[in-house]
């Protein structure tokens, strides 16, 4: 029909975990029990992830997650009331180069990430509190660094929609602040603190990183 099956300069794209949709038809040809077609994200961390191709063979990579929460629940007790708050964020941005003029296209290229998260649980009684009851439960803060070299291939199977797979070689840096848990006293609320951590790790992000890619991915250009 004369449709491009490649990506061209100004084209976007969307990755999606292609392995759930490859499940579906695979069980549909052997009379295998389906579990339902579906679009996963592509990583660990479940970030959006993107591209933006400035030429047929160069493009700019990107992930993205805001994640903002809050949730008040009532207690068994009338008047009570728990509430808790979460933030989720993944930033990350890179640069892919491809190779090949057919249907089978290489590609390899570097891409950095950010994550900020924490969590925080709160309780109010109605009755009021009694001393030993908690009324605030922080967990600590955490920052992440990562930064990974990748490479890959993918097939596209029809015009701009390709199937492939990658692998990632990086560095990974993490650090947990402290937690802390707030009990009411009538002299004076009392706060513990469990102590945070940091970890730091060198490896194939398959298995040292959140933001690994799903086993199998599928592209949507336009």
């Amino acid at each position: 029909k004369g449709e491009n099956y490649l990506p061209e300069a100004g084209d976007y794209a969307i990755g999606a975990d292609a392995s759930s949709m490859l499940s579906y038809f695979g069980n549909m040809l052997n009379g295998g029990t389906n579990t339902g077609f579906g679009m996963g994200y592509t990583n660990g961390d479940a970030a959006i992830t993107g591209k933006k191709f400035m030429t047929d063979k160069m493009a700019y990579r990107g992930m993205l997650r805001l994640g903002f929460g809050s949730e008040s629940t009532p207690g068994a007790t009338e008047g009570d009331v728990t509430k808790d708050s979460y933030n989720n964020i993944t930033i990350g941005g890179g640069i892919e180069m491809r190779r090949g003029s057919t249907r089978l296209q290489g590609y390899y290229g570097a891409m950095a990430m950010i994550g900020l998260g924490g969590s925080k649980t709160s309780y109010e009684y109605g009755a009021g509190a009694v001393d030993g009851q908690i009324t605030e439960e922080k967990a600590g803060s955490t920052f992440g660094l990562g930064v990974r070299a990748f490479v890959g291939a993918e097939y596209f199977v029809l015009p701009k929609i390709s199937i492939g797979g990658e692998f990632g070689w990086g560095l990974n840096l993490s650090s947990t602040g402290d937690a802390s848990t707030t009990n009411y006293s009538a002299s004076g609320n009392t706060t513990t603190t469990t102590a945070g951590g940091s970890s730091f790790g060198i490896d194939t992000d398959n298995n040292a990183f959140g933001v690994a890619p799903a086993a199998v991915l599928v592209h949507f250009h336009f």
